[in-house]
């Protein structure tokens, strides 16, 4: 009777190791779903830019603007604002890499 006692519960780990995989491989992606077109963000609280491209387990392209506080802000990427907002912090993040992200002008920016 023992053989047939591990054989069980071989399969009863099996079963659950399958579950657990297939459950992992589908992680929901935060995802932005609207954006803001008319509202525009002083560049000065921005500290980080992440695209958002449809296609890719989001259904909307939109840019993702990230606050010196960590707070979240979607927008539209064809936005001639939003463009001019990309290009200061790359300078910024030229800037405090120069500075090893020391100093007032590097809060909340992170090392890449």
């Amino acid at each position: 009777m023992a053989p047939w006692g591990d054989a069980k519960l071989f399969f009863c780990l099996l079963f659950i190791t399958c579950c657990c995989t297939v459950t992992l491989a589908e992680i929901p992606v935060d995802c932005c779903l609207m954006v803001v077109r008319d509202r525009t963000v002083p560049k000065a609280a921005i500290a980080d830019i992440r695209k958002q491209i449809s296609g890719q387990g989001c259904s909307i392209d939109a840019t993702i603007l990230v606050t010196r506080r960590g707070h979240e802000l979607c927008v539209a990427p064809n936005v001639q604002w939003v463009q001019e907002v990309e290009k200061h912090v790359e300078s910024l993040k030229n800037f405090c890499k120069k500075k090893n992200y020391k100093g007032p002008r590097c809060f909340g920016v992170k090392p890449e």
